[in-house]
């Protein structure tokens, strides 16, 4: 089959046990979630987008969010069957699931692997605790490292982010941090430069003077050490913000960039249906 008849999904969770400054994504936090609910929801939404798209061979689905971490592994498993079922899947589905490291989530990474994902996308942003503190994170520096850990034990495909240009960042602790990061045996690495987004947490501080951005000269600086480091380990950029191994790039990430067809469901979820973008409602 080829790129043309081939066909990504997305699965949009949007539940958050906690607000991240910076996000500007639709998420919410939410104590309780009527789970039975929201999985007849989804594959309602599936179906809908289903009979839309026939005959398409299924090469990739990432849940995304919010933080996906938090659905029930037997809802992830329906929504993985019920796919694979609208289309046929390609012999080597990639299925991604973003996951937060705190230790409840990455205690279900066993179970969500048992549910079909097979690649975990892992949130770490940084691993010291006053730039985690900084970022609103969860989880510590400690926790990071060992929901890592988690994650490789479960699957064998991992990827982790960071965030890099955050107030006082300068060379060294940037070449400090991604030189680690690069020492830990991933094969993929999502690298963002901090972005104050309108409506976040963040552009409410910078506005009232809590905190200044770093500048331009030196977030150009940081950008440069980070293609000249991870070209020399060997994972060069294959898109803007990530980096790869030959071989271990984002199926669904390359789904976007080369403007092919994908499916959107859940709240708020985009999708490229035969050269024409869709959206769902994001409430």
């Amino acid at each position: 089959m080829n790129e043309a008849q081939t066909l990504a999904l997305y699965v949009h969770w949007p539940f958050c046990v906690s607000k991240c400054p910076y996000c500007d994504f639709n998420s919410h936090v939410r104590d309780e979630v009527d789970q039975d609910a929201w999985r007849s929801a989804l594959l309602k939404d599936l179906a809908h987008e289903a009979s839309l798209l026939q005959g398409r061979e299924l090469a990739s689905i990432f849940f995304g969010g919010g933080t996906p971490s938090l659905m029930p592994p037997d809802t992830v498993a329906a929504v993985i069957d019920a796919a694979t079922s609208h289309w046929s899947a390609a012999a080597d589905l990639e299925v991604t699931l973003e996951a937060n490291p705190n230790s409840a989530e990455a205690a279900r990474f066993a179970d969500l692997a048992d549910a079909g994902v097979n690649r975990i996308s892992l949130g770490l942003q940084r691993f010291d605790d006053p730039s985690l503190a900084f970022l609103g994170r969860a989880h510590s520096g400690d926790e990071g490292l060992a929901a890592l850990a988690a994650a490789q034990n479960a699957v064998d495909r991992v990827s982790f982010d960071l965030i890099t240009a955050l107030p006082g960042d300068d060379e060294e602790a940037w070449i400090a941090t991604l030189g680690r990061a690069l020492s830990l045996g991933t094969e993929h690495l999502s690298l963002y430069q901090l972005t104050i987004e309108p409506g976040t947490r963040f552009e409410t501080m910078v506005r009232k003077g809590d905190f200044m951005p770093l500048d331009e000269d030196m977030s150009a600086r940081l950008f440069e050490i980070t293609q000249e480091m991870t070209e020399a380990a060997g994972l060069p950029a294959y898109e803007i913000s990530n980096h790869a191994r030959p071989g271990a790039q984002s199926r669904h990430n390359l789904t976007y960039w080369r403007y092919q067809d994908y499916a959107g469901i859940g709240p708020g979820a985009h999708g490229r249906r035969t050269g024409q973008r869709t959206m769902r409602h994001s409430k």
